[in-house]
């Protein structure tokens, strides 16, 4: 009997700017790469190029000329360090900051026909509560919140949830701290927002782990590398493969929710069996 093939769909977010969300979600998947993974980094903050910029990389074709149809998303995903496979965002391009609900539906809708040639989805998505964030955050399988040690990111990260939660019945996040002084730290900042969600709202959270502070991604980012290949050593190099091996422990939801999801075909052509 044939295995059924299903992907991993991970959007990494946050409530606000400046905690490091893309610096998580491009480390987390060249660990995942390294796990033997095929994986495809979606950079979904459509109109600024951050990644891009993160990696030294100048791709021919963005997210922008796939919605505008002067290409197709084999002409957009550029391999990346690791063999990741990376869809870049068009840089500052402010009509990629406001498609319709069509447009967010069709992108999505279009990565089904790579479904059977990757194992892993990481969403980079945009910060804050905006539309762009809720479309892919509710398209994809896993949340992953990140967060660090300020009261706006604690806040800002409780707003996303509530935003969520509530008007879109979606009641399972998974935190990630960056930047934490030590291990104590990354769980008492997670005691801070459960406490929070415990109090008002009806959501589960679970802890995934810490990043360290480390000095070694600023230097990665000066050059324009990546810190878990340029200093694969470090302190935030063996947290990220460490959260990686419980990633690929993380079981896969196989059954449709009922919305736009990435790779709905094949998970209700599974419900329907």
């Amino acid at each position: 009997m044939e295995c059924e093939h299903f992907v991993q769909v991970i959007a990494v977010t946050s409530g606000k700017g400046g905690v490091g969300k893309t610096v998580v979600a491009v480390n987390l998947s060249l660990a995942l790469a390294e796990l033997g993974k095929r994986v495809v980094l979606l950079e979904a903050d459509l109109g600024l190029s951050n990644i891009g910029v993160l990696l030294g990389l100048n791709p021919k074709y963005t997210l922008a000329d796939l919605i505008e149809g002067r290409c197709e998303l084999s002409d957009v995903l550029m391999r990346g360090p690791g063999g990741v496979l990376i869809a870049h965002a068009a840089s500052g391009d402010r009509n990629m900051a406001h498609l319709s609900a069509a447009q967010y539906a069709g992108l999505i809708q279009v990565f089904s026909d790579i479904a059977d040639t990757l194992d892993v989805l990481v969403i980079d998505t945009a910060s804050g509560i905006g539309e762009s964030v809720v479309s892919f955050v509710r398209a994809a399988r896993d949340v992953l919140l990140v967060v660090c040690d300020e009261p706006t990111s604690i806040t800002n990260a409780y707003a996303l949830i509530k935003l969520l939660n509530r008007d879109y019945g979606i009641s399972r996040f998974r935190v990630l701290a960056n930047m934490q002084h030590t291990p104590l730290d990354g769980q008492r900042l997670f005691a801070k927002l459960i406490k929070i969600t415990d109090s008002f709202l009806s959501v589960t959270l679970q802890y995934v782990g810490a990043i360290p502070y480390d000095q070694d991604v600023r230097k990665a980012a000066l050059m324009q590398r990546a810190v878990y290949r340029s200093f694969p050593r470090s302190k935030s190099a063996k947290a990220f493969r460490a959260i990686a091996q419980k990633i690929d422990a993380w079981p896969i939801s196989n059954s449709p929710r009922g919305h736009i999801e990435f790779f709905i075909e094949g998970l209700v052509s599974h419900s329907r069996r």
